[in-house]
Formats: structure tokens, sequence, C-alpha cells
């Protein structure tokens, strides 16, 4: 398929700088996929229009301060350091963790950093050593503390938090609560997954009065979810892989729901690209069971056409024209039938993108 049919205008305007004052104030364009109706509700509504017997399945990871400002340095005889004022403005977004101190990255300026440079932090309480150059920008970065403290924990001091580059601001201190989700406790991410910023605790309480299971799994957000398109066809399109993890107790849920006739409500598309590319691994390996549990790698690139084996419904944010997520949304509703919702929402003023309005698709 084209890229180009995945597209559409956006007013500036419309792209939410800030959040809400309330979570659960958002406006929520609900699209029937059988009736083929829109209907303009909000986020606080969220547990009536619910039939009462679903299986909910919320991301929990959590968004690290991933965004570090450095410097270089330069070893001196003395085995001192020095930089000039030329040196600064080194910017380094971490992507993945490989191991406790070593990080894949994306860094700029690029051509400054070649293997064996290194990067101050802060005072110089935190390092960094280029030890690989990668694609597209990315470096391997290998981290030391001075101090001896543990490196997670200067990188959660010094860091800020990633706000998308659609955000025209620099970070500020409430986003470090505001950006991530009340479900938000397994750290690694690198951007939130912004369907479930909606949530507050008395929304969850109604929706368990209800009766209805809430289930978590987890899935860093990475550069899978977030990198551009840059072929003119989806098929040439390659995905960054991003970590997950389902526990045996959250597979149990989502298995006997199905087996049940019970739907499943993904909150959020890497919610999806988890479900389904265990169930998908399920699958290619003959497994009895629905989903292959524990830790494995999402690669899945979710376009018109494809089977979804386990995600009936979806809570998601808006998304930007030409981009993965737009397609794997087009994906479970049709592309027209998104496109045609995506030109509502424009035209009734909704908020777009991770600070903005959500979708219910059923």
């Amino acid at each position: 398929m084209q890229l180009s049919e995945f597209d559409y205008l956006l007013p500036a305007q419309q792209i939410a700088q800030h959040p809400l004052e309330n979570r659960d104030a958002s406006r929520m364009l609900v699209v029937d996929r059988v009736s083929g109706a829109d209907e303009d509700r909000f986020f606080a509504d969220l547990t009536g229009l619910l039939r009462g017997d679903e299986v909910i399945v919320v991301n929990n990871t959590r968004v690290i301060p991933a965004r570090l400002l450095g410097r270089r340095v330069k070893p001196m005889a003395d085995g001192l350091t020095q930089s000039s004022p030329a040196d600064r403005g080194i910017e380094i977004l971490l992507s993945r963790q490989l191991h406790d101190a070593t990080w894949e990255a994306l860094v700029r300026p690029g051509k400054k950093l070649h293997v064996g440079q290194r990067v101050q932090f802060g005072e110089g309480e935190l390092e960094a050593e280029v030890i690989a150059h990668g694609n597209q920008g990315q470096r391997t970065l290998r981290f030391s503390s001075a101090k001896g403290a543990p490196v997670i924990d200067e990188i959660s001091r010094l860091g800020h938090m990633p706000l998308p580059p659609y955000i025209d601001r620099a970070d500020e201190a409430s986003d470090r609560e505001r950006y991530q989700t009340m479900f938000a406790s397994q750290p690694g991410a690198i951007a939130a997954p912004t369907a479930g910023l909606h949530f507050t605790p008395k929304i969850l309480e109604k929706i368990r009065l209800r009766g209805i299971e809430i289930c978590e799994l987890t899935l860093h957000v990475g550069l899978g979810t977030f990198q551009p398109i840059r072929t003119e066809t989806l098929e040439e399109h390659v995905m960054h892989s991003e970590v997950y993890d389902i526990s045996a107790k959250t597979a149990e849920q989502i298995s006997g729901a199905k087996s049940a006739g019970r739907p499943i409500l993904a909150v959020g598309t890497t919610t999806v690209r988890a479900l389904e590319a265990a169930a998908l691994r399920a699958n290619e390996t003959d497994s009895s069971q629905l989903l292959v549990t524990g830790k494995g790698e999402a690669r899945l690139f979710i376009t018109p056409g494809f089977r979804f084996r386990v995600v009936d419904a979806l809570l998601t944010n808006f998304h930007l024209p030409r981009s993965t997520l737009l397609a794997l949304v087009c994906a479970l509703a049709g592309r027209e039938r998104i496109l045609a919702a995506y030109r509502h929402a424009v035209a009734a003023g909704y908020r777009f993108y991770s600070y903005g309005d959500c979708m219910l698709i059923r």
C-alpha cells in the first residue's frame, strides 16, 4: 500500500501542548465498526459504554527521563579532562537498555560522537563512552558514575522527560508525573503509552465495580513505535523491535475470555503490538496456547489486511499522518473508516497526539 494513502490534514493549533487539568476530562470519539456511526463523548463516559464482560489490557511500562544533555570531553596528559563551549550541546536520547550500564541511543550531532568519544552530564557525575556505531544516528553507549551511584539513578536525576518533537516546548517538572500512566510500574520506555494517560483511580474503580477484568503487560515503548516511515510503500518499511513481557496470569485471563466469547479491549497500540506478536509466535510454533508468555521482541508491523487473533476493541489516541500507528488503527477498523473519523475529529476541534483526546474503536 502507498504511504500517501494514510495522510490527513491537521491544523497545528490542534496539537495538544499540555495535558488537561483532569486526566479523564479528555474527549473521546466512539467509532462503531458495525453501525459505521461516530459519537462524540468524553473519556469519563467510558464505563457506561462498555458491555460489562470485557477484559481490558493495559501497558504498565514507565517512561524514564531518557533525554540527556551533555558535553564532549577530551582526556589530558595528567588524567584530567577538558571541554570547550564548542563541545557542549550534545543531545542523547536513550532508546534501549542492553545491560545495566549499556544503552543504545540516538545522538546529536552524530558526526562528533565517534567510537571512544566520552560525554559528561551534569557536573561530571555521569559519563558515557561511545563503544559502537549503529544505523541512522544510533550509538551504543557505556555509562559510568563518578560517585559510584547506580547509573539508572543518575540518569533519572539528570535526564529530561523525552516529550515528542511535536510538543513545541521544553519539558517541565509536571511532565514527570503527567507523562506517566497510573499503571506505570516497569521502567524502560522512552515514550508513554498515551491511551493510558486518561485513566484515573476513580475511573478504574467504576470499571472494576462493573465486574470488568483489567490485566497488565509490559511493552517498553521505543523507536519501533515512533520510527517514521521513509519508504513510499508500507511493505518496504522495516520496524525496530521493542521488548515486551506477558505474564502467565495475563495470558490466562485473555485466553479464558476469548474462549468464552468475551471481548478484549486493548488500551493503546503498544498493547495491541505485544498481544498480537505473542499470538503470532504461538501460531508459528504450533503452540496450543493463544499467547506465548514471557519476554519477547515485537517487530510486528500491523497494516490493513492483518488478521487480529486477540484484540477486539481499542482505546487509542490520535496518531500522526503517514505513521505506523495510524496504519495499525486502519488495520483494525478500515482505512476509509478511520480517515473519515479523523476528518470528523479535526472539524470538531479534538486535541491531537500524546496529550490530546482519544478514540474508542469497538
